[in-house]
């Protein structure tokens, strides 16, 4: 009996050492969504994502691009589609000779990028809909989902101008009042790829 009650005690220690980052964000005039991170599917990706959230980077940038029933873009510095953090990740997708499993479906996280496969930075789009993962999947590095606040999501999608439909361009960009992350005292370490 004393075995496997330790056994269980251990188990339960381990699984609640692996907890999944969990990530808060507040979109002005919109609502808080909750992102939860996968660390297993996308390790690096994770990593700079949690590092620019500790950093404050995100805090005060904006939504710059919507297309209807594909993705919402946002985390550019310069809030027009061509800013960054400084430097680039690795893109961790299969395309690029690694291996994420992570299909884009609603409510998925992945990282924006150029045509160079390894140039990631900051920007991050949530998709819209489940027709998204087949010109995503294998292209883009997944490494999450939106977990509460789709909802909120959606009436983004609904009710924001795109001044430009081939762009995505949104007429005002929306801003991301703050960004939190609980990483349950786990460590992420950032490999960057490319520095400016």
């Amino acid at each position: 009996m004393k075995k496997i009650i330790i056994f269980m005690v251990g188990l339960l220690f381990l699984t609640g050492c692996s907890k999944n980052p969990l990530v808060t964000m507040e979109i002005e005039n919109y609502g808080t969504i909750e992102i939860e991170l996968y660390s297993n599917v996308a390790p690096n990706t994770v990593a700079n994502f949690v590092t620019l959230i500790q950093d404050g980077f995100y805090d005060g940038l904006t939504f710059h691009r919507l297309v209807p029933g594909f993705v919402l873009q946002g985390g550019d510095p310069l809030g027009n589609g061509y800013g960054g953090p400084g430097y680039t990740i690795a893109g961790e997708f299969k395309a690029n000779n690694f291996n994420n499993t992570l299909s884009h479906t609603t409510g998925v996280i992945s990282m924006a990028r150029s045509t160079d496969y390894n140039s990631a930075g900051s920007q991050f789009f949530i998709v819209l809909s489940d027709q998204a993962k087949t010109s995503l999947d294998n292209k883009y590095a997944a490494f999450g989902k939106v977990t509460k606040g789709m909802d909120i999501i959606k009436k983004i999608e609904n009710m924001a101008t795109v001044e430009d439909e081939e762009s995505g361009k949104l007429k005002e960009n929306i801003t991301i009042t703050k960004v939190t992350v609980n990483t349950f005292d786990q460590e992420y370490k950032l490999k960057k790829y490319n520095s400016d």
